[in-house]
């Protein structure tokens, strides 16, 4: 798996380009995410770790990336991370020892970024 800024700019253009040819849908998807992250009974950071582990669990580059990110502005801690990615590999076997891996590098990257 590529860096975090690497999977960032490969994915940039292709998604403004589908976002022009479908507005719509686009804003749809985006207004169901937003709405799906809100603070509730459970917190935003709660439901980042959920979507940052299924983001694993599905092997989606791009949304790693944006969960890490995420979960990291919601002030979950690199620890959390790992817990929660835990769980991927005890679901996912095999796959998640090599995606979990990736998930957190992700997140150290984020977090790195964020200091700089």
């Amino acid at each position: 798996m590529e860096s975090m800024d690497q999977i960032r700019e490969e994915l940039r253009q292709p998604a403004l380009d589908l976002h022009a040819l479908i507005p719509d849908v686009m804003k749809g998807y985006v207004e169901m995410a937003s709405a799906a992250m809100v603070e509730g009974e459970l917190s935003t950071a709660v439901k980042e770790l959920l979507a940052h582990v299924i983001a694993t669990t599905r092997e989606c580059d791009g949304c790693i990336v944006a969960h890490a990110r995420g979960a990291l502005r919601a002030g979950v801690t690199r620890q959390q991370v790992a817990e929660a990615l835990g769980v991927a590999v005890a679901m996912n076997g095999g796959p998640g020892t090599v995606w979990g891996p990736r998930a957190l590098r992700v997140f150290d990257e984020a977090e790195a970024a964020r200091r700089a």
